[in-house]
């Protein structure tokens, strides 16, 4: 009952990774769409983002303004940080509930927690293996240009909002390169499933 935590830094390929493990049959938690579950529509947590941040980071139908509120908190530690301490024990709640929900599915199962935060949140759990999904900041900036429509300085601030490439790395026992070809890629988790599915 493998239980691995991939990360990477914004426009790494992480999502690339998660779906390829996905297709070999792991089951893929992912924090992002936790993070959006909890901070739905009449949620606590919700509620405590519209107390701290004021109601103007809610639409007119009560949803979170996720763009207003990336504004107010991108290139700002310490607003990030308290947005932070709101929503990661929910998430860190609810990701376990769904870690023990696949394991006594199936106790062999390969669980793939997909967690861009992994550095700032979650470094110190109890995970089989960490994956860090690498590509040069350059890279980086140039995929979040081209790709989602960033300009360089918003694309840059993202970047630095994040933990440092070295933090990250730091947390690797297994580093899978995107900034080469798909095919490289597919190949090196190919390697990492053949080293962790109790099949392979």
């Amino acid at each position: 009952m493998p239980l691995l935590a991939l990360t990477g830094g914004i426009a790494s390929g992480k999502s690339t990774i998660s779906a390829l493990l996905a297709e070999r049959g792991a089951v893929v938690v992912d924090a992002d769409a936790i993070v959006r579950e909890v901070q739905a529509p009449g949620s606590a947590v919700l509620a405590a983002i519209a107390r701290e941040f004021g109601d103007e980071v809610l639409t007119a139908d009560g949803a979170l303004d996720r763009p207003g509120l990336g504004a107010r908190v991108f290139g700002h530690p310490d607003r990030l940080a308290t947005l932070n301490a709101l929503v990661h024990p929910a998430v860190k709640a609810e990701s376990q509930r769904r870690f023990d929900e696949a394991f006594a599915r199936d106790p062999r199962t390969v669980v793939v927690y997909d967690v861009p935060l992994l550095a700032e949140a979650r470094a110190g759990d109890a995970w089989d293996l960490v994956i860090v999904a690498h590509a040069p900041v350059e890279t980086r900036v140039r995929r979040l240009i081209d790709d989602r429509g960033l300009n360089e300085a918003d694309a840059r601030a993202r970047i630095g909002s994040q933990a440092s490439d070295e933090e990250r790395l730091a947390l690797a026992d297994v580093v899978i390169d995107t900034a080469t070809t798909m095919d490289a890629t597919r190949r090196q988790v190919d390697d990492l499933w053949a080293r962790i599915s109790p099949t392979a």
